[in-house]
């Protein structure tokens, strides 16, 4: 049986494709109508497309994503670390059900649930745009909830204390100097991702901003000429930190990108912070405002690892004449012993909870999207601004006094 495909060649000629081995007359002429049904009805399969191996077609898909920068470099890490090297000699058309479910108990095989549920949702994705081009319908099988309601398991957290907070910022001090200090008590204040931190340069940070803002985009003039208006030094000016990009790593070597999910922002920082900033800003010329160890960019340095677990967990003194950095002994902080520096985000957002502040407010210094009405109506105002640095610097000045309670 031989069908016409709906499709030409260059030269103009048509494209068809056949099928052998009926047995009977009317079940191949049947066949041949049922694919120009399908050819009719944009649902058919060709044998070239349906004969595509998976590895081609998986690449194929990873050129076509478009996802910010960490997205897409997990997805392109799925892919090559365990979809392609379990599917290398598979074409698409073969990737029916049952490959799908032995690819779904070889992955949780291996990986915890958490990696295992990431992998196979990219698997998904890759079959169901394969659909109808490649295969007539996905394999995926979507997941119905069925029998008693099992609620999932949520990170244990601990209030944010202050002094938690302090002896957190005097470890950092201990580990890598001031800007150690200043670095903590920063993310405490702003609730600044981790990466935000390690990007932030002196043209974006209190004192120098907005002054110093490099005023890349031309359409967001009038936002640069309300931020002179609005923040800085002196006056009735707010001093602020401008959020616009973080620092990953792309093509092994780090590189600047907009800030998580777009979420460029600008966050008022209490009168005690602002007087960190500026002093440390003014101890040494990094381009960083928190440099590393040996002066360049924490995004640089695996800052869970090298900094974050001594900091948090503690470390022992390091003296004598064989070490080349002694360090004086850094004590664990308990609220924080074995937990992600994360948390000092989720405290920061809890501070501002308890305090009442706006619901949008807390939302938009967070960098998330407010959706729904409040979203499209609201937005952040002066005394709004004003009201969350004159509850962030009562929280340091109780600290402060309760320091000199247990020191007199």
């Amino acid at each position: 049986m031989k069908w016409w495909t709906g499709e030409y060649y260059d030269n103009g000629r048509k494209k068809f494709e056949s099928q052998g081995g009926f047995l009977d007359e009317d079940v191949a002429f049947n066949h041949g109508m049922e694919q120009l049904a399908e050819i009719r009805h944009g649902t058919h399969v060709s044998n070239r497309d349906g004969s595509m191996l998976m590895t081609d077609w998986v690449d194929t898909w990873a050129g076509s994503i478009d996802h910010a920068h960490l997205t897409e470099r997990g997805y392109k890490s799925v892919i090559k670390n365990h979809i392609k090297p379990y599917f290398k000699r598979k074409t698409v058309g073969e990737i029916d059900v049952i490959a799908y479910r032995a690819f779904k108990k070889h992955v949780n095989g291996k990986l915890a649930p958490g990696s295992a549920g990431n992998v196979m949702m990219v698997l998904g994705m890759i079959l169901d745009d394969a659909v109808p081009r490649l295969i007539k319908a996905s394999p995926v099988e979507r997941t119905r909830r069925r029998g008693r309601f099992v609620k999932k398991p949520k990170e244990r957290k601990k209030d944010m204390a202050p002094a938690a907070v302090e002896r957190l910022a005097l470890n950092a001090e201990i580990f890598f100097g001031y800007p150690g200090y200043v670095f903590i008590w920063t993310m405490a204040m702003t609730g600044m991702r981790p990466a935000e931190l390690f990007g932030l340069t002196r043209e974006y940070c209190y004192p120098n901003w907005p002054a110093s803002d490099p005023r890349p985009d031309p359409e967001e003039a009038e936002r640069y000429e309300e931020d002179m208006e609005r923040y800085g030094k002196g006056g009735d000016l707010m001093p602020a930190i401008r959020v616009e990009r973080q620092v990953q790593y792309e093509e092994h070597e780090l590189r600047f990108f907009t800030a998580k999910y777009g979420s460029v922002r600008t966050l008022v920082v209490p009168v005690f912070l602002a007087e960190m900033l500026e002093k440390l800003l003014a101890s040494h010329n990094s381009e960083w405002v928190f440099p590393a160890i040996q002066g360049g960019c924490l995004g640089a340095v695996n800052f869970d690892y090298k900094y974050w677990r001594p900091i948090a967990d503690g470390a022992e003194k390091r003296e004598g004449p064989r070490v080349r950095k002694p360090r004086a002994e850094i004590p664990a902080v308990p609220a924080f012993k074995g937990k992600r520096l994360y948390l000092i985000r989720h405290g920061h957002k809890a501070w501002l909870d308890e305090d009442g502040h706006s619901k949008f407010a807390v939302e938009s210094r967070m960098g998330h999207e407010v959706p729904g009405v409040e979203g499209t109506y609201s937005s952040v105002t002066v005394p709004m601004e004003r009201a969350i640095m004159r509850s962030l610097q009562a929280r340091w000045e109780t600290l402060q006094e309760s320091l000199k309670r247990s020191k007199s």
